[in-house]
C-alpha cells in the first residue's frame, strides 16, 4: 500500500519531497504493510517535522562580495538512524547498503605485478 504525501506532512509538496528522498534511501517504502507502513510513517513524519521551510531558515552559508548561498538538502535531515531504520524495515541490511554495486573486471597485468592483499 502506497504511503501518500499527506500521511508524511501536511504540505504534500513537503510529503512528496521526503517520499522521493526516503525512496533512495529504502525503495520498499511503498510495498510495506500493516506495523512496518506505520513505522515507516512515523519516521517520515517527524523528518518532515524536522525540514525547514522556504526562506532564510533554509540556508546553511552565506557569502557577501562573492555572492554566494548554499541551501540545506532535504537528504540533511535525514539522520543516520533514520536512514538505518528505513533500511532494515525494508530488510537491506547496514553492510549491503554500504557495498559496491556492479560487475568488476577481473585481474589484469597490474594484478599480476602488485597483487592485492587480503
Amino acid at each position: 500500500m502506497d504511503i501518500e504525501p499527506d500521511e508524511i506532512s501536511d504540505s504534500y509538496d513537503t510529503g512528496l519531497v521526503v517520499l522521493a528522498y526516503a525512496a533512495t534511501v529504502a525503495p520498499c517504502l511503498d510495498s510495506l504493510d500493516n506495523l512496518p507502513r506505520a513505522k515507516a510513517v512515523a519516521i517520515l513524519r517527524r523528518v518532515a517535522g524536522e525540514l525547514p521551510g522556504t526562506g532564510m531558515s533554509r540556508v546553511s552559508q552565506q557569502s557577501r562580495n562573492g555572492t554566494s548561498v548554499s541551501f540545506r538538502d532535504v537528504g540533511d535531515v535525514f539522520t543516520a538512524n533514520d536512514r538505518s531504520a528505513l533500511r532494515a524495515l525494508c530488510g537491506i541490511s547496514p553492510s549491503a547498503a554500504a557495498a559496491p554495486v556492479g560487475s568488476f573486471p577481473t585481474s589484469g597485468l597490474v594484478a599480476a605485478i602488485w597483487p592485492e592483499s587480503s
